[in-house]
């Protein structure tokens, strides 16, 4: 065997998660925040921040300093330990390399954040997939136990709200599965901040629980930071495969910044928050779509009598992006995840959608439902 024959077959199978090509336009697609920072104020003291780091030399890579105010901010008993990633996405990696033993397995439910599915295939786990309830997205708690007893898998990801849903599931279905499960159970708490909901207070009360937690959707994409909290009989062994100088000095010293200034950040969320309300209510009215209820900074939205890709290119053609979801899992069919911009770009986002809509005739029947099943989502 010689050339590329020699990497993995299911590797080969795989296709590169889309990343669409930046330029001018609304950017609603990504679940990130519309606000930079707010004032010149807070830039200049920022960049006096980082004008003091020595980019020559390695990061510590323990972050010290970081850990500390991140430990602070979660209000983290001195029992439960911190492990600091290059994003969440870093993260789910570790972990799952940490249990891929042979025949080892990740669970989640379906549809939901791409890469717990697309991780377990980077690392050679079996991956099982629960449907959620077609009808609206919630926890089939039944069919989740069900699957946990045939398969008793090392890991199972829920993402609390869910990617693309946007639903918090009651804190009681989580629990069922928790404790059930024997394994380790991650609750990433991407999106925490729009669901003011959380576990971190529960760490502790169940031994395979841990939590996972991002700056990203709080205007800190560009950072690249996760953290992943709970029991240090769980974190020492995972942090083993952490790589020693994985969070730069420059994530290290800006995100140590903004926990400083959090309130900033709270303040940016509560408006996302405000603004996804009444984005709901506005697009709810239109009889061709239904509007999911979300917990989380985007709407997931469904077409009927219209057609989700064509939506999709008519936003683009006015400079606005979303996600058309249509044809990543069949639950999806016909469904936009709208990300909650500013007030104006929300406005425009309605305007073009609305337009769109107007120019759709028919009896509002859905779409046919779309039969592809690769995801990413």
């Amino acid at each position: 065997m010689s050339g590329v024959e020699r990497i993995r077959a299911e590797i080969r199978e795989l296709t590169a998660y889309p990343v669409p090509a930046g330029g001018e336009a609304v950017k609603l697609d990504a679940m990130e925040s519309p606000y930079p920072w707010p004032d010149e104020h807070l830039r200049e003291a920022w960049l006096q921040c980082l004008a003091a780091v020595s980019v020559n030399r390695y990061p510590d890579p323990r972050a010290p300093a970081l850990s500390e105010r991140l430990r602070a901010h979660l209000g983290l008993g001195a029992d439960q330990r911190l492990v600091l990633g290059n994003g969440s996405d870093e993260l789910i990696q570790l972990i799952t390399l940490a249990l891929a033993r042979p025949g080892a397995s990740v669970m989640a439910p379906e549809p939901t954040f791409v890469m717990y599915s697309m991780i377990a295939r980077f690392c050679g786990v079996a991956y099982h997939g629960v449907p959620l309830r077609g009808d609206d997205f919630g926890l089939d708690v039944w069919a989740f136990r069900e699957a946990i007893a045939e398969h008793d898998p090392d890991v199972i990801f829920l993402s609390w709200p869910n990617n693309p849903t946007g639903n918090l599931w009651p804190r009681g279905d989580v629990e069922a599965i928790i404790e059930v499960a024997r394994g380790l159970v991650v609750i990433d708490e991407a999106y925490q901040p729009f669901a003011q909901d959380s576990f971190v207070e529960d760490l502790g009360r169940w031994p395979h629980v841990v939590v996972l937690r991002t700056l990203s959707k709080l205007g800190l994409a560009g950072l690249r930071l996760g953290a992943l909290v709970g029991p240090g009989a769980w974190l020492d062994e995972i942090d083993k495969l952490r790589l020693p100088y994985n969070v730069n000095a420059l994530t290290q010293a800006s995100a140590a910044f903004a926990l400083e200034h959090f309130d900033v950040l709270a303040e940016q969320a509560a408006s996302v928050r405000a603004e996804r309300e009444r984005m709901a209510v506005a697009l709810d009215v239109r009889p061709e779509l239904t509007v999911f209820p979300s917990a989380a900074n985007f709407l997931l939205v469904r077409l009927h009598g219209g057609d989700a890709r064509a939506a999709h290119e008519e936003l683009l053609a006015g400079g606005i992006r979303v996600k058309c979801l249509h044809g990543a899992h069949p639950a999806l069919a016909q469904c936009l995840r709208l990300t909650v911009g500013t007030p104006a770009e929300n406005a425009q986002l309605e305007a073009r959608l609305g337009r769109y809509l107007d120019g759709l005739g028919g009896d509002g029947e859905a779409g046919p439902p779309g039969a592809s099943t690769s995801s990413t989502v």
